[in-house]
């Protein structure tokens, strides 16, 4: 790895893992482009197993999270799980 090159990573921490899983979910529900080739894709499968990832996760973590990263875990998965079912209806 090149020296600086991880000065542009974002600190790891809950938030942003969450956010990568979600942002993971997303691209395999179409609503956003794959990082390395820019094509759209659906693949429902990846997706309901990142968002049932989360669900563990939120599941798992219960009463251990700051009342923000319960907050942001919560609104993740709601909103993963409306488009999931949006996108399946219209397979």
């Amino acid at each position: 790895m090149a020296q600086g090159a991880d000065d542009a990573l974002p600190v790891i921490d809950f938030a942003t893992f969450v956010l990568s899983l979600s942002h993971s979910a997303v691209m395999h529900l179409g609503h956003a482009p794959h990082p390395e080739d820019g094509k759209i894709e659906v693949h429902l499968p990846l997706a309901k197993q990142t968002i049932d990832l989360l669900g563990l996760i939120e599941q798992k973590t219960k009463g251990n999270l700051t009342g923000e990263e319960e907050r942001l875990l919560s609104q993740v998965l709601y909103d993963l799980r409306v488009k999931y079912v949006e996108v399946s209806k219209s397979k």
